[in-house]
């Protein structure tokens, strides 16, 4: 796969928005460098899938093998270390809400291109030897009439609880998670659009992992672009990133503190890719990530961190998102 500079993909989609050329598109955390291709359906260097828009078809998978995914968490201690730095932070003011995140290494007896095969998601990608991702994450939508939409997610919980849905809904911590990521992508989506307005809060979906069902809330953000939205997408796009929903509030302040607590790159986890056929996009956030290092793989996971968090909860929640969509 050929990576350009971010700014370069950011060119490369105005420009092919401009003709109506359908395109893939992917860009890191950092945005320092991303992926692009024109005319993806004929090129299978990287495969994706996005809600009914593939460049391969859904091959017959051996079923019978089964999955097998054993995590090697970092130590509680080690998370604590970083849950301080994000803490003292949201103590002091400098954020309301931060996505702290971690890498785990994890055996699997499946491929990346197995995983990406058999796994079942709105959004699907596979770089051979370098990263699955299989997110339940919309970025943003936009229509052929300039409707602009995101939904972003905040707050999950084990169904299998008693009164699970009731918990999530009434959980303090959760809900003023889910408030300040929808205030911020908000202000995200009227940057670029106009109307913005909250279309459905806090609805609740099912997860089904290989190992339990999650709920998850999410909310319905939507907005309208100018008429000629088609001949600026890469700057519409790129004008909103990082996604809030893997970053937090305010975004500057909350970028800097994560570098510290984190101390490594996120790389293409919780970028953004997506694809336009000409007509509308659609995006995904690259949570629900999986990357192959040096022949080892690596789970990277996370959750919104705010001045109500409990560390240990945070740090078992991290370690429930490690699961494969089979």
């Amino acid at each position: 796969m050929i990576e350009y500079e971010a700014n370069l993909v950011c060119k490369k989609m105005n420009e092919a928005g401009r003709k109506r050329v359908p395109f893939l598109f992917g860009v890191d955390f950092e945005m320092t460098k991303g992926f692009f291709f024109e005319s993806p359906m004929e090129q299978n260097s990287v495969l994706f899938s996005l809600e009914g828009h593939s460049n391969h078809s859904e091959a017959e998978q051996n079923s019978s093998v089964l999955p097998l995914l054993i995590k090697k968490p970092e130590s509680y201690e080690n998370y604590f270390s970083k849950f301080q730095i994000v803490h003292s932070a949201l103590k002091k003011g400098n954020s309301f809400l931060l996505n702290l995140t971690e890498k785990t290494a994890i055996e699997c007896n499946l491929t990346l291109e197995d995983i990406y095969l058999r796994s079942h998601a709105l959004y699907k990608i596979l770089v051979p030897d370098k990263f699955v991702c299989f997110s339940p994450e919309t970025f943003v939508k936009i229509s052929s009439s300039g409707e602009i939409l995101s939904y972003p997610m905040k707050g999950t919980i084990d169904a299998s609880l008693p009164d699970a849905e009731e918990q999530l809904l009434n959980d303090y911590k959760e809900t003023c998670e889910h408030n300040t990521i929808v205030d911020l992508i908000r202000n995200d989506l009227s940057i670029v659009a106009d109307h913005v307005q909250v279309r459905k809060f806090r609805y609740v979906d099912v997860l089904e992992t290989n190992q339990k069902k999650l709920l998850q809330t999410s909310s319905e953000i939507c907005g309208m672009l100018s008429g000629n939205y088609h001949e600026w997408l890469g700057s519409i796009i790129f004008d909103m990133l990082p996604a809030g929903s893997i970053s937090g509030a305010p975004k500057r302040s909350t970028v800097n503190t994560i570098r510290k607590a984190e101390k490594i790159n996120r790389g293409y986890y919780t970028g953004v890719f997506g694809y336009y056929d000409g007509e509308t996009l659609d995006s995904a956030v690259m949570i629900r990530y999986i990357e192959k290092e040096n022949g080892n793989y690596y789970f990277r996971s996370g959750g919104g961190i705010t001045v109500n968090s409990n560390p240990e909860e945070e740090y078992q929640e991290v370690l429930d998102k490690i699961y494969l969509p089979l």
